[in-house]
């Protein structure tokens, strides 16, 4: 008998560890536990879990990663200052560091109340048509983003109120639940009417996993654009081309809330012009429009403000924040939560895993198992959810797919549980049911679960 039972236990174990249903429960790939690959992962499930360097990183990047960490956290000062490597904020600005928008590298959150300074949201502008690039044309007197502070002696360009209404909903087996609709409002606008203005409510999102994001080969993104929906199933599936500066050519899309960077070099300095006001190599003029006489004479702090070597260095270290393992992965309702995530379709834009290509700035990048539960593809959300501002490709109601790992842990690093572009949605729930568009099946399937059913979909998201 004995001889029977260990090819038994084998045949058991093996089993266990991919995704398949067996006997009632839903089991797991045993690298889902690390969502960074076996290199980026790490083990720390504290308020500081997003700050961490990818393990597999050593010697001269190891230390240029805690260098430019420095250039991600420290506040920046008006020029002329006797810190001439940390001046140049302004004249006009939405935060004064990139760590105020990413506190712990984390997610922002929207004002929690009027007047309140920025803490990782900002509004975009722009007016109909597109600038010589296709990117969204920026207001004449505003510019592409609005900038509620200033230097002393600089006008700012006003400030943006934030007025929600409540709707309560219940689910078909009795539980309630409600959504609140934001509405925005421009106050002591110092240079003209915005009447016309196009606009787009943004809030930072966790900066863990970007340099894996950008090692992913094209066409394994490629491979899910479905625009025609050719397979039925209600989801299409978008790139967005959007304009390289450094190449002047068109790339795909993989960064920001609808795709409109191509890659985490220019993400990072189209972050330092319009959120700080710091001037690079790829966008060496300040954020000052004509209106702007006093943003236009001000005082800057260098030509360019950060240097490329010092771009170089939060470029690594904005690659290399590793993503935090998973967690209780073995819980049974976990399990459940997962194969409901499946079977509602919410996996057919959430794409759970790639494996990345080769990336020669870091190895440690390369060839690593990921699951970021993305497809880094545009899809239409609906009508609840729309900007109606185009961005490159992406049409008023299109948003990338936001990546959900290190989603379960915001509430313990941000102190608060505020999701979507906007963070309209004050649990997981409530981002749930604002989906719609091509999201509106799978929620409409959620609706129909029963509350063990929901929770149980919740634990789940809540473990990646």
């Amino acid at each position: 008998m004995k001889k029977y039972l260990i090819p038994l236990i084998l045949v058991l174990f093996s089993s266990c560890q991919k995704d398949e249903t067996v006997g009632g429960s839903f089991f797991y790939d045993e690298s889902e536990e690390y969502p960074g690959g076996e290199k980026n992962t790490v083990f720390d499930f504290s308020p500081n879990a997003f700050g961490h360097v990818s393990p597999a990183i050593t010697g001269l990047q190891e230390l240029n990663f805690f260098v430019g960490n420095s250039f991600f956290n420290q506040n920046w000062v008006s020029a002329p200052a006797s810190t001439t490597a940390r001046d140049g904020l302004g004249p006009t600005f939405n935060a004064r560091s990139c760590s105020a928008c990413h506190f712990k590298d984390g997610r922002g959150r929207p004002p929690a109340f009027n007047g309140e300074n920025a803490t990782g949201f900002l509004m975009r502008l722009s007016i109909a048509g597109t600038d010589q690039n296709g990117a969204p044309s920026p207001h004449p007197s505003y510019g592409g983003q609005f900038n509620p502070q200033s230097n002393i002696g600089i006008l700012s360009e006003g400030e943006v109120y934030i007025n929600y209404v409540n709707t309560n909903y219940t689910f078909p087996d009795g539980e309630s639940y409600s959504l609140q609709m934001p509405f925005y409002s421009f106050f002591n606008l110092n240079f003209g009417s915005i009447s016309g203005v196009l606009t787009s409510p943004r809030v930072g999102q966790q900066m863990i996993g970007l340099g894996l994001l950008e090692s992913i080969y094209e066409a394994d993104i490629l491979v899910n654009v479905d625009e025609q929906d050719v397979n039925n199933d209600g989801v299409s599936g978008k790139a967005n081309y959007v304009y390289d500066v450094a190449t002047g050519t068109s790339k795909l899309g993989r960064f920001g809330w609808k795709a409109g960077q191509p890659n985490l070099r220019q993400q990072t300095a189209g972050a330092f012009l319009g959120d700080i006001g710091i001037t690079t190599t790829l966008f060496p003029l300040e954020n000052c429009t004509s209106p702007q006489n006093d943003c236009l004479n001000a005082v800057n702090g260098g030509i360019p403000e950060l240097p490329d070597s010092s771009l170089d260095l939060v470029e690594l270290y904005v690659s290399n924040l590793a993503v935090p393992a998973r967690r209780n992965i073995n819980s049974y309702n976990v399990k459940q939560g997962k194969k409901l995530f499946n079977d509602l379709g919410c996996i057919a834009c959430h794409k759970a895993n790639y494996t990345t290509g080769i990336n020669f700035k870091f190895s440690n990048l390369s060839n690593q198992k990921i699951w970021p539960y993305t497809d880094l593809l545009l899809h239409d959300m609906g009508v609840g959810l729309a900007d109606n501002r185009p961005e490159f490709l992406a049409n008023g109601q299109e948003w990338r797919t936001a990546p959900l790992w290190g989603v379960g842990l915001i509430e313990t690093v941000n102190n608060h549980t505020l999701y979507l572009h906007d963070g309209r949605a004050r649990n997981l729930i409530e981002a749930i049911m604002w989906h719609g568009g091509e999201a509106g099946n799978a929620k409409n399937n959620f609706t129909t679960l029963s509350k063990v059913e929901r929770d149980q979909l919740i634990e789940f998201v809540k473990s990646l």
